[in-house]
């Protein structure tokens, strides 16, 4: 039966990038009996120029039929005097909402090969192994009401809605548990309790979740502020970490920089399953558009990459060719291919197919 894959590669860098994800689905087709059919869609800047909204209705009813949907990236600042309701980023917002992807997983894991370019001392960072799960549909992001109204002084007032039920933060500390299970057993749940009600009412809802439903996990809770200062200062003490949407937007971003490059780490934004075991799920690199380099040639696509080895393993259920993947790229890191974002002295610089070319022969030697 054919797996149904849709790519909404976007703006900037993402058709470049997105472009290498497709010869690696290829490639698994050809040698690993994927059977995976590709269609293409548009969703950001470039369908605002095309049909006036960052994502139609279209392509949404087609993210949701899809088995995975891949997305490269949006924006850039073409688009930024756009009105507010059809900005690019409202196409992905509109995807996470639509098609239900309430836990995003972000991985921050450092290569060795590539511990050395993480800004931190090499010590700090070598054998890192964090994953950051963030509430994706929820929160500030999301919540009512939220504005900008003229006041009758003559000022103005901004304002957004920071909520949360205690279902959202159920199911997606369930995903983090789940997942710490798996891993070292740990889960570090983040919030501010101490100056905001939704974060208290986060940390309580997190420890019955914990003692109800997970007491042979771990749980530990932690301030935001203190988290972003931990990661910086000892990030191998994390295991999982489970967060809302806003912190987690925020801490995963200094989560990333730990690695070296933001152009390495890939992402899952999963949904919950319907009465037929199926759940909607979106994967996409953590990086931006890069709208300076776009049609360069220049972009990392290894992030990408890596994001269609997490759809192999959470969607598709197939965690030995994800592993094959993820080894594939340590081998091209470890032979010292590089390109512009993590070059480093000694090394061999390569542009975008460069990389993919590295990639898909990495492959095949491992297969062969």
């Amino acid at each position: 039966m054919a797996r149904n894959i849709l790519i909404v590669a976007g703006d900037g860098i993402g058709p470049e990038v997105m472009g290498e994800v497709e010869r690696v689905i290829a490639w698994f087709n050809e040698n690993r009996g994927f059977e995976a059919v590709v269609e293409n869609e548009l969703v950001g800047g470039c369908c605002y120029d095309a049909h006036g909204v960052a994502v139609t209705d279209e392509t949404v009813e087609k993210a949701k039929a899809a088995d995975v949907v891949m997305l490269g990236a949006v924006g850039g600042p073409k688009w930024d005097d756009v009105p507010f309701a059809v900005r690019p980023e409202a196409g992905l917002l509109r995807l996470r909402k639509d098609l239900g992807l309430f836990a995003n997983l972000r991985p921050a894991i450092c290569f060795p090969a590539l511990a050395e370019a993480s800004s931190l001392k090499t010590e700090l960072v070598q054998g890192l192994d964090i994953m950051i799960v963030r509430e994706l549909t929820g929160g500030v992001y999301f919540g009512e009401p939220k504005g900008i109204d003229d006041l009758p002084n003559g000022e103005r007032r901004g304002y957004d809605m920071q909520v949360y039920d205690t279902h959202e933060i159920q199911r997606i500390g369930r995903v983090a548990f789940d997942l710490a299970r798996k891993r070292d057993n740990r889960v570090m749940s983040v919030e501010k309790r101490n100056v905001m009600q939704s974060g208290l009412f986060w940390y309580q809802e997190m420890v019955k979740l914990g003692a109800e439903e997970f007491p042979d996990v771990k749980l530990e809770h932690m301030l935001a502020d203190n988290c972003g200062m931990q990661l910086v200062k000892n990030p191998k003490q994390f295991d999982v970490i489970v967060t809302d949407n806003l912190f987690g937007d925020m801490l995963s971003d200094v989560a990333a920089m730990l690695t070296g490059s933001l152009g390495m780490l890939p992402s899952a934004s999963l949904g919950a399953k319907d009465e037929n075991g199926k759940a909607c799920a979106m994967y996409e690199p953590v990086h931006g558009s890069a709208p300076d380099i776009a049609g360069q040639g220049l972009a990392n696509p290894i992030a990408t990459v890596l994001s269609f080895a997490m759809a192999l393993r959470y969607s598709f259920d197939l965690g030995a060719d994800a592993d094959l993947l993820e080894a594939a790229v340590a081998d091209v890191l470890a032979a010292g291919y590089r390109t512009g974002d993590i070059m480093q002295p000694g090394m061999k610089q390569v542009g975008t197919v460069e990389m993919g070319d590295a990639i898909l022969t990495a492959l095949t030697k491992r297969t062969s």
